[in-house]
């Protein structure tokens, strides 16, 4: 065979080989392909993802730097905060010192101040006692009965038909009317139980202003509540209040009464008293002088007692007899009251000191001091005439029976000398309990500061 003939029968043998060879490689190449392509994909995927979390993790980087900027913005406020709170707490501790030295002072100015706000009532009528009082109310009561029963207490000018009828108008209003009267009534009632001497003239500003509100409340049927009607309604609220501070007045004054009288009976009392004691002492007299061998300075003692006892007894029957003599007295009480507060009063027993020991009684924490006590047979002019002296300065000016004045003990000396030259006057104050008081507590905050007892801010 020739090269030819063997060169193709190569061909033909190695043809189907190489066709396969062929295949095989495509089928690889499109596998790889396809590998590719996956794994393409997969970066693009790998890429898209780490791209999405870059842009995410920027995003958290922002916000904590955002956040971590404004923590440091709030710190430096928080410190310039607590300087500024450093700088209340000692402007407070500042004010605070201040507000308890004022504090107590304000306490006894509030109600003061609340009372002067609502004004000082000034009486509109002057009846002598209780029962004239008694009596204009129950005449007051009376008009307004009478204007309720004559229809004059409210004023209708309007003359209302309801459907064409009068009858029917006239019968809205008396029913209106009734309404209007039973509100009215009722208010002002509520008002005159409700007065007191703090607030009288808030309960004449509430009648008006229902009087007011009603007046309103009526104004599309112009019925309105008669002026006289509200006047008699003022009246009979003036009248009540005034009512109840006269019984005050009068049961006062019965109380003093009681106390002048039992002042007079134990003044004839000590009359008797002190005549018995002087008779005693002539009887014991008269006995050693018939006896014999007496020693004469005994007779000259009961001679000298029996004097004393005269002098007593004639003293004792002179405040008996004598309406207007006693004993005008000065006291003060500097841990009661403290600095510059005088009592002045006149008492007409026969040991005026009783009445000083009395008025310390347990009613007040200590004793008084006796500055003055001046015996006197014009002893209400006397104690009346030191009254006018200091009337400007009386610690209550209401209740005249309180006889106590905001006055240094210079002045009323000053006063007693031009009006009692030959009184005696003693500017001394003892206080023995007050100061005994002062010295314990002393001793007992010592005692606590020496133990750590006691706070800082003491």
């Amino acid at each position: 065979m020739d090269l030819i003939t063997i060169g193709m029968l190569v061909w033909i043998l190695s043809a189907p080989i190489f066709l396969i060879l062929v295949f095989i490689s495509r089928s690889k190449l499109r596998k790889v392909r396809a590998e590719k392509a996956e794994l393409e994909e997969k970066v693009q995927r790998t890429q898209t993802e780490a791209e999405e979390k870059v842009k995410a993790s920027d995003k958290k980087y922002s916000w904590i730097t955002s956040r971590e900027n404004e923590i440091e913005r709030l710190q430096v406020s928080a410190s310039t905060l607590r300087r500024d709170i450093e700088e209340l707490r000692g402007s407070y501790r500042e004010k605070k010192e201040v507000y308890d030295r004022l504090k107590e002072q304000v306490a006894l100015f509030d109600e003061r101040i609340s009372f002067a706000e609502l004004g000082v009532y000034e009486p509109h009528f002057d009846f002598g006692d209780a029962e004239a009082y008694k009596t204009a109310i129950k005449s007051v009561r009376d008009q307004q009965k009478s204007m309720v029963s004559a229809k004059s207490a409210t004023n209708c000018p309007t003359d209302w038909t309801v459907d064409g009828s009068k009858a029917k108008g006239a019968a809205m209003v008396n029913r209106q009317t009734r309404l209007t009267l039973r509100a009215f009534n009722n208010e002002c009632e509520a008002a005159i139980a409700n007065a007191r001497w703090n607030n009288v003239n808030a309960m004449e500003k509430r009648i008006l202003n229902a009087a007011k509100q009603i007046n309103a409340a009526n104004a599309s049927m112009n019925l309105n509540l008669s002026e006289e009607y509200i006047a008699l309604k003022l009246d009979e609220l003036h009248l009540t209040h005034e009512y109840r501070e006269q019984q005050k007045r009068e049961k006062d004054e019965r109380a003093e009464r009681a106390r002048l009288e039992r002042e007079e009976k134990k003044l004839q009392a000590d009359a008797a008293k002190a005549e018995r004691e002087e008779q005693k002492y002539q009887e014991m007299l008269e006995r050693a002088r018939q006896e014999a061998g007496v020693d004469e300075s005994k007779i000259s003692d009961l001679e000298r007692a029996l004097a004393e006892a005269h002098e007593k007894t004639e003293r004792a029957k002179s405040m008996a007899e004598m309406t207007r003599s006693g004993y005008v007295y000065i006291i003060s009480n500097v841990g009661s009251f403290g600095e510059d507060v005088v009592k002045i009063g006149l008492t007409r027993r026969l040991e005026p000191d009783d009445r000083v020991r009395e008025l310390g009684d347990a009613s007040v924490p200590f004793t008084f001091d006796t500055h003055a006590m001046i015996y006197s047979e014009e002893a209400p002019w006397l104690e009346s005439s030191l009254h006018r002296e200091f009337d400007d300065r009386r610690v209550n000016a209401s209740n005249m029976r309180k006889e106590f004045f905001q006055v240094s003990l210079e002045e009323v000396e000053e006063a007693v000398k031009r009006l009692a030259p030959d009184a005696t006057f003693f500017k001394d104050r003892e206080a023995q309990e007050w100061h005994e008081t002062l010295s314990r507590r002393k001793q007992l905050l010592a005692a606590q500061e020496i133990n750590g007892a006691l706070p800082d801010n003491i």
